[in-house]
């Protein structure tokens, strides 16, 4: 199933998508959601990012392909940072640099998990039945600010700017983790196709830990990281992230001054 939310009528609402039609429900997407009766043409609403988070959980060096190129090690504990609510950002709109930075900014692309449920210290083998789908995400990032002081690493600084968030086109439930691949296409140039089973930490791993730091909750999302590929965008490059089952998320870069 692919749960989607959208504007329609001035209103935010939320449903299940169908090839080109939308069933529109109500109460909470993650406890017990009911439809309403009414179905709404594509054409008819504006979407919206999928979930609106709570937070934004990002994983840094969770893939062994990319720790094996960049020559590093294996982490022993999850490495996160947080995007903040104001850089969500959904497919179709264009992505802006800050406004006092003029360096490199790059995309990753990665899949997303996103809680359905209230979580705290759950175990990996319970783990699963907190998550209720997966997304798409384009963890952008203005890399040049990250070690920019040499005495203190910018992780929100230069991941949490507006715009920086891009996660959709839908939450996917019922999906087999284990299958996923990521792939990311710069300019229609595949740049990015790895399977999510190159994980240091796998999603169940991911929540249970994370769970045991921090209380999750319905609607969060963990980015789980990403792998080779990454790069950097100049103006009007178009970034898309694809995983079957989800869909495609896709951004222009709109960088006109630099």
């Amino acid at each position: 199933m692919q749960w989607v939310r959208f504007r329609h009528d001035e209103t935010v609402k939320f449903g299940t998508l169908d090839n080109d039609s939308v069933a529109v429900h109500t109460g909470s997407m993650f406890q017990t959601p009911l439809p309403t009766g009414e179905v709404l043409a594509r054409t008819e609403v504006t979407w919206l990012p999928p979930v609106n988070p709570g937070k934004i959980i990002g994983l840094a060096n969770n893939y062994h392909a990319l720790i094996e190129k960049a020559g590093g090690s294996i982490p022993e504990e999850p490495l996160y940072f947080i995007k903040v609510n104001t850089s969500l950002h959904h497919g179709g709109v264009p992505i802006t640099r800050p406004k006092r930075y003029t360096g490199k900014i790059i995309f990753e692309g990665e899949l997303g998990l996103v809680i359905g449920r209230t979580c705290r210290a759950v175990s990996s083998v319970d783990a699963l039945d907190c998550l209720f789908g997966c997304t798409c995400v384009n963890d952008v990032t203005a890399i040049g600010l990250l070690n920019k002081d040499p005495g203190f690493a910018q992780w929100t600084r230069s991941k949490a700017a507006d715009t920086f968030g891009v996660i959709g086109p839908v939450i996917a439930t019922g999906l087999e983790l284990e299958t996923l691949r990521v792939i990311t296409t710069l300019n229609d140039t595949e740049r990015q196709n790895y399977p999510v089973t190159d994980m240091v930490f796998s999603p169940a791993q991911l929540i249970s830990h994370l769970s045991h730091d921090m209380t999750l909750e319905a609607g969060d999302v963990i980015a789980c990281g990403t792998s080779v590929g990454v790069g950097s965008m100049r103006h009007d490059d178009v970034v898309t992230v694809a995983i079957e089952g989800i869909g495609a998320v896709s951004n222009r870069f709109d960088d006109p001054e630099v």
